[in-house]
């Protein structure tokens, strides 16, 4: 498989085109900053810093992309997150994250439609924080991702029955993992309550039956999955992986 792997400079991205990488696949890596993408330059990927939040960023990637085979598979693993009372959001909060998490979502789905030539599959990340509420001062966050579970439905239909070969559109919606992203959660919220680091996280992970956290790696196994032929009858599914956090 030829695989573009967005997000690909740090937590389930970097590990996801790592895992591709070992497994043999040629990756196309992308991150907002090229340094963040050694690990995956050192794997064999090829790499390109673009802001996906911008079409100009998107226009590059995509450039990069044709310069190699047609695409197998897409994984839309970049994602921002800004923690803010929700009273305080603004208008620029709103739209910055919106604009990396379903914006570019939405537009590299569409851009696969001519360059996905004889089939092939996207993985793109919702989160649990889709169908529940925990942590408000991720609200923007949180409705982004109510957005790709629904940008994931959409292009599953439309891409199903494609006389050039189905491509399979699903995500994921991973739990607590280890991750940056995760860490500076624990930082930037324990300080707005004004609560334990060590405190929030030992509440966070007991909302989990399992009571831990997943590893970057592991939920990229699911992103080799999704992508595999294993997972060939699989469309316009938004799968669980956290832990029993969500149970619907």
């Amino acid at each position: 498989m030829h695989v573009l792997v967005t997000g690909a400079g740090s937590g389930i991205g970097k590990a996801t085109a790592l895992q591709l990488r070992e497994q043999g696949h040629t990756v196309l890596a992308t991150d907002l900053v090229e340094g963040s993408l050694a690990a995956a330059a050192a794997a064999g990927a090829q790499v390109v810093a673009a802001d996906l939040s911008e079409p100009a960023g998107r226009s590059r990637l995509l450039a990069a992309l044709d310069r190699g085979p047609p695409p197998d598979g897409l994984v839309n693993a970049a994602g921002r997150l800004i923690v803010r009372p929700i009273g305080e959001v603004s208008v620029e909060d709103f739209r910055s994250v919106f604009a990396t998490n379903a914006e570019s979502t939405f537009f590299l789905c569409q851009a696969m439609a001519s360059r996905m030539t004889g089939g092939g599959s996207i993985v793109n990340f919702s989160s649990p924080s889709a169908k529940v509420v925990a942590t408000t001062e991720a609200a923007v966050y949180a409705a982004t991702k109510a957005a790709v579970s629904q940008i994931t439905r959409s292009f599953a239909m439309a891409y199903a029955n494609r006389p050039r070969g189905p491509i399979r559109v699903n995500a994921l919606s991973p739990g607590i993992t280890d991750t940056p992203m995760q860490s500076n959660i624990l930082d930037e919220v324990s300080l707005l309550r004004n609560m334990a680091r060590d405190e929030l996280e030992r509440s966070r992970l007991a909302t989990i039956p399992m009571r831990r956290a997943a590893s970057p790696t592991e939920i990229a196994g699911w992103v080799a999955w999704l992508l595999s032929d294993a997972s060939r009858y699989m469309t316009g599914q938004v799968l669980n992986v956290d832990g029993g956090m969500v149970m619907w």
